[in-house]
């Protein structure tokens, strides 16, 4: 990730109005507004978020705004620019930061900071973002935040907002297709659906299990097909067998290893 200040010469502020993260392998933007902006203190894309109590950009919005400050991909001259500045491909954070974000719509720019940079009130709002996900067994969705929070989401009261959940809520194999977005600002639902962290926060019902709770059970008691020959203390072959009889069932499949539960291995053993 790359981290950003965003300053407004416009304004009287001396410190940073924003903050803008680049998440390098999603290729993705997130702008962080300090709270203390106003609606007229704004840039003018945000004014309607701040309004509303809005400080973290949307993802697609964000990009907007960077757009809005940068060689255009589709410019005609395009390959030679890139030649000119010797990029083998077309970036969107090489033009941003070669000009440092400036442009004749506003008074902004940006300057790269340290992690050590970033305000600690900002890193409290990003860490209620999630950290991992998955369908449960009835249709729900279990939500692990970054602040050791675990949330159940009932996916139909997201239905509301986002209408084309309805679509993949009834196809089974759409629905078991989510996976994070870039730093985990929301839950992407067979790669059409975007929902954001706090929609999910603000629909899910709180249970008595942390983030790290789940984590130190992955630790603890998911083992790997050499462990479980180990523990019963046969080989690949006669595991194999068991697997073939139902004996025992891995959770994970995989084409060297498969991973396996321990307490289901410690059950197979005593039978």
């Amino acid at each position: 990730m790359k981290s950003y200040a965003i300053y407004d010469d416009g304004l009287d502020w001396k410190k940073p109005i924003g903050y803008l993260f680049y998440y390098e392998k999603a290729k993705s933007f997130i702008i962080e507004l300090c709270e203390e902006l106003d609606e007229w203190e704004a840039p003018l894309l945000f004014q309607g978020l701040v309004n509303k109590g809005i400080y973290t950009v949307p993802a697609d919005i964000s990009l907007m705004w960077v757009k809005e400050r940068i060689i255009p991909s589709g410019r005609q001259n395009i390959g030679m620019i890139l030649k000119n500045h010797k990029l083998k491909e077309y970036s969107e954070i090489a033009f941003l930061a070669m000009n440092k974000g400036r442009c004749i719509q506003d008074d902004c720019y940006i300057n790269q900071i340290t992690e050590d940079e970033i305000p600690e009130d900002i890193k409290k709002r990003m860490s209620r973002n999630v950290a991992e996900c998955f369908m449960t067994r009835d249709g729900g969705l279990l939500c692990m935040f970054k602040d050791d929070i675990v949330m159940k989401v009932e996916i139909e009261k997201l239905t509301g907002k986002y209408k084309k959940l309805l679509y993949i809520l009834k196809n089974k194999e759409w629905r078991e297709r989510i996976k994070l977005g870039a730093g985990g600002y929301s839950v992407v639902f067979n790669e059409q659906v975007e929902v954001i962290s706090s929609d999910l926060r603000d629909n899910g019902i709180q249970i008595p299990l942390t983030t790290n709770d789940f984590y130190n059970f992955i630790q603890r008691n998911v083992v790997s097909t050499s462990v479980v020959c180990e523990m019963m203390q046969c080989s690949r072959q006669n595991l194999a067998h068991m697997v073939k009889e139902d004996k025992i069932q891995p959770i994970i499949s995989g084409t060297k290893e498969n991973l396996y539960v321990k307490g289901q291995v410690e059950d197979a053993m005593n039978e």
